[in-house]
C-alpha cells in the first residue's frame, strides 16, 4: 500500500466512523477505497469489519449519556444481535452474494420508509392497540423487534452497509423512545455485531492488517466527531440525514 493509498484509507476510516455514529452506512465509504487499493472483496470486507469495531465503540462512548437507563434493553437486543451477526459472518464465507445483492436495497428502502413515517406509524399503531384492549404494546418491541434485529444483524455480519439505517427504522417504529436514545443503542449494537463477526473472521479469513490499523485509528476519531455532531441534531434533521444516507446507499448498491 502506497503512502497516498494509506492516507485515503485513513481518511475513509474517519468518514466512516463519523457517519456510522450519526446514522450508519460507513462501509460504503471504506469498502470502495479498500477495493481501489487492490484488495479482494472478501479481504476488504473482513478487514473493514475489524477496523470499524473501535469506531463503533468510540461512537457508543460518545453517546453514553443517552444510554443511561437502557442497560436491560441493550442486553436483550445485544444477545439477539450477537447471534445474528455471527450467522451473517458465516454466510459471508459460505454463500454467494447474488441473493443478498438483490434483497439488500429492498431492505434499506423499507427501513427508510419506516424512518420517514415513524412518528405517524408509531402513533397509529399505539392508537390501534389501545382501541383493541387498552394496551399500548410492549415497551421493548416484543417478538417483532427481536426478529427484525436478528435478521438485520445477520445482514450486518455479512456486509454491514446501512445496517444502522435498518436498526433505526425498526427501533424507531417499535420502541416508545426518543430517536437520539435509539441512536445510542444502535451504536452499541453495531459495535457488538462488528465485534462478533471480526472474532469469527480472525480464525477463518485473511486480513490486510495495515488497512485494519488505518481504519481503526480513523474510525475511532470519526466516532467522537460523529457523537459530538449527532447528539446536537433535532429529530427532524436526523431523519433527513438518515434518509439521505440511506438513499445514497441504495444507489451505490444497485450500481456496484
Amino acid at each position: 500500500m502506497s503512502l497516498w493509498e494509506a492516507l485515503a484509507v485513513f481518511a475513509a476510516g474517519v468518514g466512516a466512523g463519523t457517519i456510522n455514529t450519526i446514522v450508519g452506512s460507513g462501509t460504503l465509504i471504506t469498502f470502495p477505497v479498500l477495493l481501489a487499493t487492490g484488495l479482494s472483496p472478501v479481504t476488504a470486507n473482513v478487514s473493514n469489519t475489524l477496523g470499524l469495531v473501535p469506531g463503533s465503540i468510540s461512537g457508543a462512548i460518545g453517546y453514553r449519556e443517552e444510554l443511561r437507563g437502557q442497560r436491560a434493553r441493550v442486553l436483550r437486543l445485544g444477545a439477539v444481535s450477537l447471534v445474528g451477526g455471527l450467522a451473517g459472518a458465516v454466510l459471508l464465507l459460505a454463500l454467494p452474494s447474488d441473493s443478498f445483492d438483490t434483497i439488500v436495497p429492498v431492505l434499506i428502502g423499507l427501513a427508510l420508509v419506516l424512518v420517514v413515517f415513524q412518528p405517524r406509524l408509531a402513533a397509529a399503531l399505539r392508537k390501534r392497540q389501545e382501541a383493541a384492549g387498552g394496551d399500548t404494546g410492549h415497551p421493548d418491541g416484543g417478538p417483532a423487534l427481536l426478529t427484525g434485529m436478528l435478521l438485520s444483524s445477520a445482514y450486518g455480519g455479512y456486509f454491514g452497509a446501512a445496517q444502522g439505517v435498518l436498526y433505526l427504522g425498526l427501533m424507531g417504529l417499535l420502541l416508545r423512545e426518543d430517536l437520539q436514545r435509539i441512536n445510542a443503542v444502535k451504536n452499541v449494537l453495531a459495535a457488538m455485531v462488528n465485534g462478533i463477526a471480526a472474532v469469527f473472521f480472525l480464525f477463518v479469513a485473511e486480513f490486510d492488517w495495515t488497512a485494519v490499523l488505518l481504519i481503526a485509528v480513523g474510525s475511532t476519531i470519526g466516532g467522537q466527531i460523529g457523537a459530538k455532531v449527532g447528539r446536537r441534531l433535532p429529530p427532524t434533521v436526523l431523519r433527513g440525514i438518515i434518509v439521505t444516507v440511506g438513499t445514497i446507499a441504495i444507489v451505490q448498491l444497485l450500481i456496484r
